[in-house]
């Protein structure tokens, strides 16, 4: 497994022990925030997953793909349960609920993506997905960007994360970006299959 998808791993670990209700929205929404909150501090994503406007908000679409039907990837089996809630009307629909079987390695994570990943689990714990959704849907944000712009499912660019509260300059923020997608690209080093 590569550092990127133990981080992921260890990011659903850590939610699952740390909010209430971590199904597949909230779980989305705080993965979300996690990377683009690195990418504003420090010019490069801390998982690098590959998120769409979809139509509920910001979904890492490759990882959501991995897990959609409940299913609970091999190298993740150990230490994460997935529980399949479908909905009484439509029998089509599932909502997946997270469960932690293990602790997550924090070791992964450098401090700063530490103090992140704190900060949302306290900002969140309690809060429900449709809650969340009026800052990931927040006017002028990187999914409404998007979604106005390219439409329903289309790719977030990461460079919609450099605003006024970048804590580098925006030109080296695109230049880390770039790069570190290069990176995970050349050294297939991706977080999602």
């Amino acid at each position: 497994m590569n550092q990127y998808r133990r981080k992921l791993l260890s990011a659903i670990l850590f939610f699952a022990r740390r909010v209430k209700h971590l199904n597949t929205t909230k779980l989305s929404k705080l993965l979300f925030h996690l990377d683009f909150t690195h990418v504003k501090q420090t010019g490069y994503p801390s998982i690098g997953l590959e998120y769409n406007a979809f139509v509920k908000g910001p979904v890492p679409k490759k990882f959501w793909l991995e897990i959609k039907d409940g299913h609970v990837p091999d190298d993740f089996k150990r230490k994460l349960a997935i529980i399949v809630h479908r909905d009484k009307l439509n029998e089509e629909y599932k909502e997946l609920d997270f469960r932690a079987k293990s602790a997550p390695d924090m070791n992964v994570f450098t401090p700063r993506e530490q103090k992140i990943l704190d900060k949302l689990a306290y900002i969140y714990k309690d809060a429900t997905a449709s809650e969340m959704s009026r800052i990931s849907h927040s006017k002028e944000g990187p999914w409404d960007i998007t979604y106005r712009k390219d439409g329903k499912n289309a790719p977030i660019d990461y460079q919609l994360a450099l605003d006024d509260e970048l804590k580098i300059e925006p030109e080296e923020a695109k230049k880390l970006i770039r790069e570190h997608f290069e990176m995970v690209k050349n050294f297939e080093l991706f977080p999602a299959r």
